[in-house]
């Protein structure tokens, strides 16, 4: 009667405290440049070593320029962050891949690309869209800089354990819909504390037929919902993806991991905390409107209106409408937009590149569009160069810049200008979240791409 979640976190389980939380082993800790120098200062001040320094990796993404890798970084702030994080990496011996390495890029790009997150494991971050590497069939979730300290020094952490939620969407998904939708139309229905308090698994007919990319999207913005983190059971695809990746175990190894991640799936009798189920054919292409992931509609819709709101509810609906300068009851399809941001750990792998081309092939970027199409890895660039994708998106005007979480928050050069407009496939459109007072369109890379070519908010259907 258990869950996949309960199977894995089970096994992980080295003491439950009385009243109290459980002490949970951790199979991999990735650090980035941001949340991790004052746990590192923390191990110096008590004097002790890293535990278990072969479970962790370290990379900087934050920070990092998405042009000019190989010079220094400009920002005396980004710059300080990350040579810190190499010093910190070289002093407690652990794995480092910095700026212009072959495996350098986004750590949740990297993570699974790499082989590193693999099924049945326990993954922690200090960074909230930990929850990405959930897809592999993983429980991931990120943690603040003390924990990360405390994962440092004991390759265990405390927490308390999440209630279970399965999210199923069943049935088939429409022309142009693709995970970023799903996602973004779970956030509409379940807000973004609807998930408050659970681990989510996600299955259905929408989820089995979803490649690694889109699964990794869906579970990335699991958090979105408030959720302490997404995930998906491991399956044919889960494997074909996995086979051959530099630390996916070789040979006889392989063979017994395959045998024990087909054990990894909820039993046809678990009970879950919460269960919902979703219709695929209500999904269609989608947008947002407002000032946090989950006012959304689809792309054809109109803006919701606030006369049955009341109370703080309508307060905060009208101050983020304010902001995004937009009415009660406007469509949005035809508006027209100042940047295109393709990227994040969100959507930066390489099918969401082949999606936009999708669009884009044949096409133009539209004059006046300013637009950042940013690899989430150096892998990623690498088979950009490699196929087709690459030069259909040159030849239509568009530069493919170099890895780092760019655009999707303003921590680098990559600031989206005050009172412009965004389409963007990243995470989060909070209020200055990419550059102060910008306003932020969270979308699927088929709705940037039919944004890029056309200067407006446009429906990708008419276009492919």
């Amino acid at each position: 009667m258990n869950t996949l979640f309960d199977k894995i976190w089970d096994k992980h389980v080295v003491q439950v405290i009385d009243d109290g939380p459980t002490q949970l082993y951790i199979d991999r800790l990735y650090c980035h440049e941001v949340t991790s120098p004052q746990a590192f200062d923390g191990l110096r001040e008590r004097g002790i070593k890293c535990f278990r320094p072969g479970q962790v990796f370290c990379m900087p993404d934050h920070n990092t320029p998405t042009h000019d890798q190989d010079k220094p970084i400009e920002d005396p702030v980004s710059r300080k962050q990350v040579d810190m994080l190499q010093r910190n990496a070289a002093e407690f011996g652990l794995s480092y891949y910095g700026m212009m390495h072959p495996d350098n890029g986004i750590l949740h790009v990297v993570g699974p690309e790499k082989g590193l997150s693999l099924p049945g494991m326990t993954i922690v971050c200090g960074d909230s869209h930990t929850s990405t590497h959930g897809a592999m069939g993983a429980v991931a979730f990120g943690i603040g800089t003390s924990e990360v300290e405390m994962v440092l020094a004991s390759q265990c952490i405390l927490q308390q354990k999440p209630k279970t939620m399965r999210i199923s969407i069943n049935g088939q998904l429409g022309k142009g819909v693709v995970a970023k939708d799903v996602a973004l139309f779970l956030m509409s229905q379940l807000t973004t504390s609807g998930a408050t308090g659970f681990f989510v698994e996600y299955a259905g007919e929408v989820v089995e037929n979803m490649s690694m990319e889109g699964r990794l999207t869906l579970c990335n913005l699991s958090i979105e919902m408030g959720a302490r983190g997404g995930m998906v059971a491991p399956d044919d695809v889960t494997l074909e993806y996995l086979k051959g990746r530099d630390f996916a175990p070789k040979g006889d190894d392989w063979e017994k991991a395959v045998a024990y991640w087909k054990t990894l799936r909820s039993d046809d009798d678990a009970v879950f905390d919460k269960d919902i189920t979703f219709d695929a054919a209500d999904i269609e292409p989608r947008i947002t409107y407002g000032t946090n992931p989950g006012m959304g509609m689809g792309i054809g819709g109109r803006i919701p209106l606030a006369d049955s709101m009341d109370g703080a509810a309508r307060e905060g609906f009208l101050k983020a409408l304010k902001y995004m300068d937009f009415e009660p009851g406007q469509q949005l399809e035809g508006l027209p937009i100042d940047y295109v941001f393709l990227g994040a750990c969100t959507n930066g792998r390489i099918e969401d590149f082949r999606a936009f081309a999708s669009i884009v092939k044949g096409r133009k970027k539209a004059d006046g569009v300013t637009a950042w199409l940013v690899p989430g890895s150096w892998a990623v660039a690498l088979q950009l160069q490699a196929e087709d994708t690459g030069r259909i998106l040159t030849e239509a005007g568009f530069e493919i810049r170099q890895p780092g979480c760019s655009a999707c928050l303003a921590m680098n050069d990559d600031k989206v200008p005050a009172g412009k407009y965004c389409v963007s496939t990243s995470n989060r459109n909070f209020e200055g979240r990419q550059g102060p007072g910008a306003r932020t369109i969270l979308a699927s890379p088929l709705v940037a791409a039919a944004a890029a070519v056309t200067g407006r908010v446009t429906d990708p259907r008419k276009l492919l």
